[in-house]
């Protein structure tokens, strides 16, 4: 994408073999990185990222990496890159701020680290209104801020046009390039870029909706496909509600009894009894789960139908982990009387379930 529109970019290639990224290196003059193709942040403190200052070396570290896990994800391909002489290390990106209706240009002559971790003297925010656009003034302000060389300065202005054009071009959540590069030569060139694509626009850029399909476990693919909201995490106890914020509160609930939710799942407003059904199912299907809360507050959501959803899934589940629902709402004593004939716990209030859970745990 970068390059497509004139950021200088490392020289490089994908390698799937040990034997590819050995004739890469050759071709890149003896010298590369080897970075691993997973998705997410601190990929270099992963250990994702390596140097090789021979063919051989980069072979070597290729056989230890291919196949490995690196930030939870199998690594199939790397990345081989020249090495870049870097004078400095930059940093700048664009953002959304829903707050404020307008596009955030970050930058910090701090490359090379997390944003989170720059104090607020160290980074530089613009908002850039959509309506009008990424005026000049911007771009000379970001290169004031970062000290640019007067050489580099137009570099820079160039850059973060290509960026805020595939910024929008690809309906990006935000786009960053970290560390940007200012070689001992005075040239600015994109070391490593990160970009989140909102998934709701996937429709509209199929050469990414395939990549993004073809990583998705299966749970995340089954999710997708009935339409919940599902993120998994690294705990055991599954937490399933309606309505994002509530999920989001029984979670914070139960990480303050010291438990570790698995995965967060909302199943959203006016669930029928087969999404309740489909979501208990994707819940019973994670190996790591040891016990499931379900937190239903009926408005169009009716109660009677999650009951039957929770005991059509248990009926047909390959296994069983302790369940704990709370249920009120639209027609929660039909619900209820559901849930008792079928010897399923229920309560009314969440402090109490998520109280019960952490006791049924212990």
């Amino acid at each position: 994408m970068l390059e497509l529109r004139g950021v200088p970019v490392p020289r490089g290639g994908l390698a799937s073999s040990p034997a590819e990224v050995r004739r890469l290196i050759e071709e890149l003059g003896g010298r590369a990185y080897l970075k691993a193709q997973v998705l997410g942040s601190g990929r270099a403190k992963a250990g994702g990222v390596r140097r090789a200052d021979s063919p051989e070396l980069g072979e070597e570290l290729a056989r230890s990496m291919l196949g490995s896990t690196v930030l939870g994800q199998r690594v199939d391909r790397l990345l081989v890159v020249e090495a870049v002489d870097i004078a400095s290390e930059l940093y700048v990106g664009f953002i959304a701020n829903p707050e404020e209706l307008t596009v955030s240009l970050l930058a910090s002559s701090h490359g090379g680290v997390d944003v989170e971790e720059l104090s607020r003297g160290e980074l530089l925010r613009i908002e850039v209104d959509p309506l009008i656009g990424l005026a000049d003034f911007m771009k000379r302000e970001v290169a004031k801020f970062l000290g640019l060389p007067r050489g580099a300065r137009e570099q820079l202005h160039d850059l973060l046009e290509a960026l805020y054009d595939i910024y929008w071009s690809y309906d990006c959540e935000f786009l960053e390039v970290n560390p940007l590069a200012l070689t001992a030569d005075g040239r600015l060139v994109a070391i490593d870029v990160r970009m989140s694509v909102d998934d709701s626009s996937l429709f509209r850029h199929p050469e990414l909706r395939e990549a993004y399909l073809k990583r998705l476990s299966e749970r995340e693919a089954a999710a997708r496909e009935h339409g919940f909201s599902y993120v998994e995490l690294d705990g055991d106890v599954g937490v399933i509600g309606n309505g994002a914020g509530l999920t989001m509160a029984t979670m914070d609930m139960i990480s303050d009894m010291g438990l570790r939710p698995a995965f967060f799942l909302d199943v959203g407003g006016g669930a029928s009894s087969s999404r309740v059904r489909e979501a208990l199912r994707i819940a019973l299907s994670h190996p790591r789960v040891g016990a499931v809360l379900m937190n239903i507050l009926g408005g169009i959501t009716r109660c009677d139908e999650v009951a039957k959803g929770i005991v059509e899934a248990l009926g047909a589940a390959p296994r069983r982990v302790p369940l704990v629902v709370r249920l009120s709402g639209t027609n929660e004593e039909e619900g209820r009387r559901i849930l008792e004939a079928h010897g399923i716990r229920y309560f009314t209030r969440m402090e109490e379930a998520v109280s019960a859970l952490a006791e049924i745990l212990r």
